[in-house]
């Protein structure tokens, strides 16, 4: 204990951590002061194993979650795994956000190392990658996502999150997302707008923009039930001959397209394969086309990923700096028209991610287990600090071959945006009966 014990009377300077021990002994950390009134009260953890304290301090990261998901390590109510981690990333903030990384330079490089090798996404790693982050039960994502599936950031245009549900953040996230594609474009062609959608996810956005353009879509990804699903709902809403899904890497894409997307995948692509994915989508798209990306990102210098991350959530996963997608697409003919930093917006989704994990715990723990539970419950609080407390935004890029590609000045994102938000209506689907007063 005597690790830990050192680790966070450095650490704490505000609030009060308050930590029992195996062996009853209890640790007071923070000058304290508040109270159950005020919402402040102390932090109160137990630690219920003699291993508990030194695997959190040898490297918090990891040990932290991996005691809370074996049970070593208990929040005692009223607070919760978020509450914890929110308070203890706060008090890492003030310390520049090094005091929870790997301390010395050996360790460090070690880290490094280790993300880098497992960045490296070759055609089968990938794909076995993508089938551990996105092939879990279909009815977990029903769970907590909202009825669309959108597995990334939404777009809450409040800067109050409670005024907006996730439905609403999501529908308005996707119309953001068209217009910086320029689709309106699609109203002065002679034939259907052809869109490709790398990483597509559910289908949700590819299904959005056939129904607002009429344009033929592709889209692939690599997890085996997502694009079951996707071709399901695309048969289902009776676009199929329109809208069309592929279980792929996109490197064996081939055709031409007038637009191109890739919304949460340059995530997963690996910083070794930035050359080939900017080189392959340039050669894909029509001389008078748009790119369009959006990624969480880093609002600093290039790191690399924690490994609890890449052991448990996103195998191969790495978050990029603005520096590293620029470069490396100016090297391969693309043109950057427009960069947006989105900077708490996913800090919102996921708070609203895990509220609604916690509201069916017993569903999960039945379909997994309570240690699969704890770790989705770290997972998502973990994320949620990284863009509230840490330096995680989310990069929105817009890309073209051709500067005349798109209007003179940028108005045209925001007149079609909210002409998108007026036409479109929520829909009700597969809405979870336990959310539906949520979106409403």
């Amino acid at each position: 204990m005597w690790l830990l014990d050192k680790m966070l009377r450095k650490l704490i300077r505000a609030g009060q951590l308050i930590i029992t021990d195996h062996d009853g002994k209890v640790y007071q950390y923070g000058p304290g002061g508040g109270t159950a009134e005020s919402g402040d009260a102390p932090i109160r953890i137990r630690l219920t194993n003699s291993k508990a304290a030194g695997h959190i301090a040898r490297y918090p990261q990891v040990g932290a979650g991996e005691a809370f998901m074996w049970g070593w390590l208990e929040v005692e109510p009223p607070h919760d795994i978020r509450d914890m981690i929110l308070f203890v990333t706060a008090q890492s903030k003030a310390h520049g956000d090094r005091a929870l990384q790997p301390q010395g330079p050996v360790k460090r490089l070690i880290q490094k190392l280790a993300a880098k090798a497992d960045s490296i996404n070759l055609k089968g790693k990938a794909r076995k990658n993508a089938e551990h982050t996105y092939n879990l039960t279909r009815r977990l994502y029903e769970l907590f996502l909202d009825e669309d599936r959108q597995y990334t950031m939404a777009y809450y245009r409040d800067a109050d999150p409670s005024k907006t549900s996730l439905e609403q953040a999501q529908r308005d996230k996707k119309a953001h997302m068209a217009a910086k594609l320029y689709m309106q474009k699609a109203r002065e062609m002679d034939r259907p707008m052809r869109v490709l959608d790398i990483g597509c996810g559910w289908g949700g956005f590819a299904l959005y923009l056939n129904k607002h353009y009429g344009c033929e879509v592709l889209g692939v990804a690599l997890a085996p039930d997502q694009i079951a699903f996707c071709k399901e709902r695309a048969k289902a809403a009776g676009v199929d001959d329109k809208v069309k899904f592929a279980l792929m890497d996109y490197r064996d894409v081939e055709g031409t397209f007038d637009r191109i997307s890739s919304v949460g995948l340059l995530e997963h692509v690996g910083t070794p394969h930035y050359p080939q994915f900017f080189e392959h989508t340039n050669k894909l798209l029509a001389p008078d086309g748009v790119m369009f990306s959006h990624c969480c990102g880093r609002a600093g210098p290039p790191g690399f990923t924690d490994a609890w991350t890449r052991k448990y959530i996103f195998p191969g996963g790495y978050i990029p700096a603005l520096s590293e997608l620029v470069t490396q697409s100016e090297r391969y003919g693309w043109q950057v028209m427009d960069v947006e930093a989105m900077r708490f917006h996913y800090s919102y989704t996921l708070e609203e991610w895990y509220k609604r994990t916690v509201m069916h715990r017993a569903e999960i723990t039945q379909m997994y287990d309570e240690q699969f539970y704890k770790m989705w419950l770290f997972y998502l609080a973990g994320a949620e600090q990284s863009f509230r407390n840490g330096t995680l935004v989310n990069w929105q890029i817009q890309y073209v071959k051709d500067r005349a590609a798109i209007p003179m000045t940028g108005e045209y994102v925001y007149e079609e945006s909210a002409r998108l938000r007026a036409a479109e209506e929520p829909p009700v689907w597969h809405l979870d009966p336990a959310l539906k007063q949520a979106a409403e």
